[in-house]
């Protein structure tokens, strides 16, 4: 199945020369020339004056931009920490749900609030962990807020098989 999204999925720079994150100057010099060699305009014979660069040329330029950051120690450095922080504040919402948007699956030990993704997979929570966050689901679905101060609460749910995620809000008429 193909998903056509707003999110982009992009290669690091490791991912473009097919070199791990610890590679050496030696490995990533290696892999750059072979990629280079690969991926070069004159091997697909086509040539870099086009108005609107092929995927063949975007590669090349790909591998090109990659070993002009990797071969030095303190761009590579650099590169390494921003890939390093990215990994670690990523939260894409693909988009915010209400309960009355989730289907209602009843077994015979929980009940399971599920939305489905656009991978074909679901995000899903239990009866048993919204409690666990505070919130009392009845056998129909409806879920009520136990803390008297707040009028509403977000969950972000991740899918079940791809990275996606989305907002689950509580409003306390749910």
């Amino acid at each position: 199945m193909v998903l056509s999204s707003n999110i982009s999925v992009r290669k690091t720079l490791y991912e473009v020369l097919s070199v791990s994150e610890d590679a050496t100057y030696d490995e990533i010099r290696a892999a750059y020339r072979s990629a280079a060699l690969t991926t070069h305009p004159d091997k697909a014979h086509t040539t870099l004056e086009s108005s609107v660069p092929s995927s063949e040329q975007q590669e090349f330029f790909s591998v090109q931009k990659a070993w002009e950051i990797l071969r030095h120690p303190t761009s590579r450095a650099d590169y390494d920490k921003q890939l390093q922080s990215s990994r670690q504040n990523i939260e894409i919402i693909a988009s915010e749900i209400e309960v009355g948007d989730m289907i209602i699956e009843s077994t015979a030990d929980t009940l399971v609030l599920l939305y489905p993704c656009r991978c074909g997979d679901y995000f899903s929570i239990t009866k048993c962990e919204l409690s666990g966050m505070g919130h009392l689901v009845s056998g129909d679905g409806e879920v009520e807020l136990q803390a008297s101060d707040s009028a509403s609460a977000s969950i972000v749910l991740g899918c079940g098989s791809c990275s996606l995620k989305i907002k689950l809000v509580i409003n306390e008429t749910s």
